[in-house]
């Protein structure tokens, strides 16, 4: 009876203040109708120069190809490889390419294999950007060796009629993603950042807005158990994340025609287990903070590094020894592995097993850390 009148004194207050309920409801509305579209890592509109030094048919064809391609903006075919590289250093174009003289009789002579080299086209990429720059060289590399290999092909049914026939077959099958929409990838993730957010600062701004105001010694004098207290604190949330995780299920199936792949009761699961982490993160936070601006900034501090080393945007498997050492005590690590494995592949409970026990372990140590650190005055 008591812990059901400190959670309607919760609500109370989330009721009573103008801002939270508002953000409540527009902030997971607003990132899952924003987001998807923005965060893109597809590399497109990289603007190319050309230096076409031999002007043949097969060069042009190349110019060609960049200027039709949906990756590509053509910003016209410069004279020399300086004035090119002039516009790379003035930001008017990422990439320069150069062809260089007679490369279309090299290529026929190299094809023929009568002991000449196929030519070397120079790509040179600007790396301040090292994404787009990598990925558009590649995007560039892809253009120049399926030219050079159409022509062998050709030159080659001219000469032996069967060697086009040696050259290799390269199929690629993309599972689970089929025609690798970015969004199907993005929207698991943004379900966390969402959770993890709404969940762990406003719980963090929980008790030391108490501390503020000086409410919090009106409860401080009373026989409220400090579990109590602070699972009084924990349950709203819990249903806040409920709302928000449905919220932005519902948005995915309207805006993007994007829905889960597998039980949805282990994407549930999974909320609920998040939520209870950074809930109790947050009151921990909370408890050890004087004054809002402080409990602000060490959250945001934490929530910054769990989220860069989670994996979210990059493999953690890319990172250095070191750092994937901590991806086994980041619980958005977890999150996100099991969330993409139930939600694009369709996983059942033996797939995220592994997720469900860590999650599980780390979710009850913070909720008991968080009513170890709430120290109730005598």
């Amino acid at each position: 009876m008591m812990l059901k009148y400190l959670i309607q004194k919760e609500f109370l207050q989330i009721r009573r203040n103008g801002f939270l309920p508002k953000l409540i409801i527009v902030f997971p509305i607003v990132i899952m109708c924003v987001m998807p579209w923005v965060m893109n890592m597809e590399i497109k509109n990289v603007v190319v120069d050309v230096v076409d030094n031999d002007r043949s048919v097969s060069s042009q064809q190349i110019v060609h190809d960049i200027e039709h391609s949906n990756y590509f903006v053509f910003n016209g075919q410069k004279p020399t490889y300086q004035s090119a590289l002039n516009d790379i250093e003035t930001s008017r174009a990422d990439i320069v390419v150069v062809i260089p003289q007679d490369y279309s009789r090299d290529r026929l002579m190299g094809s023929t294999g009568e002991n000449h080299q196929m030519p070397s086209v120079l790509i040179a990429a600007n790396a301040v950007n090292g994404t787009k720059g990598a990925i558009g060289g590649s995007y560039l590399s892809q253009i120049v060796m399926q030219n050079a290999m159409a022509h062998s092909t050709a030159s080659a049914a001219l000469t032996k009629p069967t060697s086009a026939a040696a050259l290799p077959q390269v199929s690629t099958l993309n599972l689970y993603n089929k025609y690798q929409n970015y969004k199907l990838y993005m929207i698991p993730a943004l379900l966390a950042i969402v959770m993890m957010l709404m969940t762990g600062f406003l719980p963090a701004l929980n008790i030391v807005g108490e501390k503020e105001t000086g409410t919090i010694e009106q409860i401080n004098v009373t026989p409220v158990p400090k579990w109590a207290f602070i699972l009084a604190k924990i349950i709203p949330y819990w249903l806040i994340a409920l709302f928000i995780i449905t919220v932005c299920l519902i948005l995915s199936w309207l805006i993007y025609d994007i829905t889960c792949q597998g039980s949805l009761i282990w994407v549930y699961v999974l909320a609920m287990l998040l939520a209870l982490f950074f809930s109790s993160f947050g009151l921990i936070v909370s408890n050890y903070s004087d004054t809002m601006q402080q409990a602000i900034f060490v959250m945001w501090f934490f929530v910054v590094c769990l989220l860069l080393l989670s994996g979210l945007f990059t493999p953690s498997r890319s990172m250095p020894s070191w750092a994937y050492a901590t991806t086994y005590v980041n619980p958005m690590s977890y999150f996100i592995d099991a969330i993409r494995t139930v939600f694009v592949r369709g996983g059942d409970f033996l797939s995220i097993a592994h997720q469900l026990g860590a999650l599980t372990v780390l979710s009850s140590v913070m909720a008991v850390w968080a009513v170890i650190s709430y120290k109730k005055n005598k």
